[in-house]
């Protein structure tokens, strides 16, 4: 009877420590996934998918069919020294530029992020983006005239946005802001335009004074004649 209790005994300890040992490896295979971070599951994933990813909460990883890393979501700042590009009107233009760009939480454009960028080192994603970026804004400036891009900034930075951003998408980034600093040409023109603003600002105002005095000075008349009429 010791002999047999003893063997049950020690089973039992056997088996608690196993079911403990079960416990912590399978705990430890539960990968939770940070605020600033994208997790991808690849191997063995959903039927027609080469990798799973999600934001925010965990997921079970399996053991040997399974294996996981992370995409950071910090954002990348890339400077986009574009220059002698062509607008609409043929003229070369300048375009310093600064785009901020990361990877995207949007389900399909995290999947494109876990296939095109996965592994890859920040300067090598950034080179990726800078491409696109550069390609697609010289396709922005010459679908536009000077007139266009320098006076109604809204309305180029929302044109850069439509043609930048689906094109990040399709490697997993998204667009989150544009800075252009400055905008110059080597002819002149833009300098001009300017010029021709002003003076024709000056001058309107000019006329405004002239008319401004001339219904002074017909108030001021009338007004005399009134008190002679009284008189």
């Amino acid at each position: 009877m010791n002999v047999a209790a003893g063997f049950w005994i020690l089973a039992l300890i056997a088996f608690v420590i196993l079911a403990f040992l079960t416990f912590v490896f399978m705990a430890s295979r539960y990968k939770r996934c940070p605020s600033d971070k994208v997790l991808v599951i690849f191997g063995r994933v959903e039927k027609g998918r080469s990798s799973k990813t999600m934001h925010g909460g965990g997921a079970f990883v399996w053991p040997l069919i399974q294996d996981y890393t992370y995409l950071s979501l910090t954002p990348i700042t890339i400077s986009i020294p574009l220059e002698n590009a062509l607008s609409l009107q043929n003229i070369r233009i300048n375009v310093p530029s600064t785009f901020t760009v990361g990877v995207s939480t949007a389900p399909e454009i995290m999947s494109n992020a876990a296939e095109r960028i996965l592994r890859l080192p920040q300067n090598a994603i950034e080179e990726m983006a800078k491409e696109i970026i550069f390609g697609q804004l010289r396709l922005t400036v010459a679908s536009l005239t000077i007139e266009q891009i320098n006076q109604d900034r809204e309305s180029f930075l929302e044109s850069i946005r439509r043609n930048v951003e689906p094109e990040l998408n399709k490697i997993g980034l998204q667009l989150i802001n544009v800075n252009i600093t400055d905008i110059t040409d080597a002819s002149n023109y833009i300098s001009s335009i300017g010029k021709k603003a002003a003076s024709e600002a000056i001058n309107q105002a000019k006329i405004d004074v002239a008319e401004q005095t001339r219904y002074g000075a017909i108030g001021e008349a009338n007004a005399v004649r009134e008190q002679e009429i009284k008189v």
